[in-house]
């Protein structure tokens, strides 16, 4: 019987999972309670490298960037003086840059055209999630629908369906705890025309034209900028002058309101991300304050993390145990979201006397303090997880995790860290340009000169997963890249995953210990 895995939502994190599957050649069913997509409004705008990245895997993430804005530099102001300011750099190693800016109705509008092209991939309107059932085999989906209930029985589910999924996490029975601010924030989209604007995030504290509040402006395409207002409790945006607090910061230019919104935000993470043979992802597994742009790219790496997950299960290459390291690995990432955003919402919206004067104080002497000047937090950007805690990954005594990096910088490369996106050399590109590109077709097995490349390769065939074996020996200057990158050193042997992260590195191993990290790596430690 061909395997089938339902997908329940058909957002950004929905469409993401779906196309990974498919890409691994999972047949996948798309389930939305809407009646058709809803294009209004920017929403999630800010597309992390990393996030593009896994999007190139399914043939959308080149597209996103190259329609979106390429922001460089965020200037921080406090009242009518500007802080300070950081300017993003190119890696030259990456194919994308830091952020892009892009609606995420056109990031949606991109992934439709990519599903409309996987025949894999039936996508139903419509169908609103009423029943959950598991058993044994698989999960069966009841949906109410216009036509009357219909039925789905699916192997497995990725549950997505977005910050209105409370229904769904209910007959699963997960719990969802955390908090909802009270706090109000008026969102605009606004096409106008700002000289010098376009390639900067600016982020104001207690302007005048706001005061004791804050204000965020992101560019985006097309000459529209994203204005993002917290605004007192009660707000009226028909009676409290919207086009007041434009004018404010643009002046007499003409300008057009594109979309408008009034909105709130929650801060909460589920209690499991498995409930048996459903995975949960995206909004409807954790929430978190939009200052840091941490949930859209989250919800990519919940996707990704998934897909190959199922997809091995399904193929008989990993047991059903594999499925456990899901919420192991992205539930740890939600945390680390949660508080990081958590943080940045004290500094935001202070709930205390404490944190007032601390804000006020710091916000009054980072103009010349630097350690006051790092302390101040609009937002720390997102960033992919680090799996370093994971029982897929084998520890390197001798590259301990050093912990959350400063802001801006990624961890070394390591055992549970995502690897560089390095080139690789021609002999063994088979089609693939970049280490990650190659990655995302199975596990790869980065031998380094002095290592035995005869014992990985015997490696390999112990297990029933695709495995590719590079010998960075055949190429020296592709080596001295590697190695450049903070991999590769001599003798050793990365293990990689195929979601680009490393899942082990190995000193002068020998057969048994690679087949061992290889096995651990898919659940299978301990077996033969």
């Amino acid at each position: 019987m061909t395997p089938l895995v339902a997908v329940l939502g058909n957002g950004p994190v929905g469409q993401t999972a779906a196309l990974m599957l498919a890409r691994w050649g999972v047949p996948v069913m798309l389930l939305d309670q809407r009646p058709h997509r809803d294009s209004a409004g920017s929403r999630s705008i800010v597309q992390q490298r990393d996030a593009l990245d896994a999007w190139d895997a399914v043939g959308a993430g080149r597209r996103i960037a190259g329609e979106g804005v390429t922001w460089t530099t965020a200037r921080t102001f406090y009242r009518d003086a500007e802080l300070f300011r950081l300017t993003f750099t190119a890696d030259e190693r990456s194919r994308f840059p830091p952020f892009v800016n892009i609606s995420q109705s056109r990031t949606e509008q991109i992934l439709d055209e990519c599903i409309a092209a996987q025949p894999l991939i039936g996508v139903r309107w419509g169908h609103r999630v009423t029943g959950l059932a598991q058993d044994a085999a698989g999960v069966t989906v009841t949906c109410a629908t216009a036509a009357g209930p219909a039925v789905l029985r699916a192997d497995y589910a990725v549950a997505c369906a977005g910050a209105h999924g409370a229904e769904v996490r209910r007959m699963l029975g997960v719990g969802f705890d955390g908090q909802s601010f009270g706090d109000l924030f008026l969102i605009c989209d606004i096409r106008t025309d700002l000289p010098g604007w376009a390639a900067e995030r600016r982020f104001y504290f207690d302007p005048p034209w706001n005061p004791g509040r804050h204000v965020l402006i992101h560019p985006c395409p097309d000459s529209t900028y994203r204005m993002d207002w917290q605004v007192p409790a009660g707000f009226d945006e028909r009676a409290d002058g919207r086009d007041a607090r434009i004018r404010k910061i643009i002046g007499d230019r003409p300008y057009q309101v594109v979309w408008s919104s009034v909105y709130k935000f929650s801060s909460r993470v589920a209690d499991r991300m498995r409930a048996g043979r459903v995975l949960l992802a995206g909004d409807l597994a954790h929430q978190f304050s939009p200052f840091g742009a941490r949930g859209l790219n989250s919800g990519v790496q919940d996707a990704e993390n998934a897909a190959w997950k199922i997809a091995f299960v399904l193929r008989g290459w990993a047991p059903d145990a594999l499925l456990d390291s899901y919420h192991a690995e992205r539930h740890a990432a939600a945390r680390e979201n949660l508080e990081v955003t958590s943080a940045t919402m004290r500094f935001l919206v202070p709930g205390t006397d404490a944190e007032r004067r601390h804000r006020l104080a710091t916000l009054g002497r980072a103009a010349t303090d630097p350690a006051a000047r790092a302390a101040v937090d609009s937002g720390r950007l997102a960033e992919p997880f680090w799996y370093t805690a994971s029982p897929l990954t084998t520890p390197d005594p001798g590259r301990p995790f050093g912990g959350r990096p400063p802001r801006g910088a990624v961890p070394p490369p390591g055992p549970g860290i995502l690897v560089p996106d390095v080139p690789i050399f021609a002999a063994e590109r088979t089609g693939a340009r970049t280490l990650r590109t190659l990655a995302r077709r199975g596990f790869v097995l980065l031998c380094a000169s002095g290592a035995d490349v005869a014992a990985a390769r015997r490696a390999a065939g112990v297990v029933a997963a695709p495995v590719r074996v590079l010998d960075a020996a055949k190429r020296p200057d592709s080596e001295a890249g590697l190695a450049a990158a903070g991999l590769a050193g001599p003798g050793e042997v990365w293990v990689i995953r195929p979601d680009a992260h490393a899942a082990a590195v190995l000193r002068d191993p020998d057969e048994a210990e690679i087949a061992a990290a290889l096995r651990r790596a898919l659940a299978r430690a301990g077996t033969s």
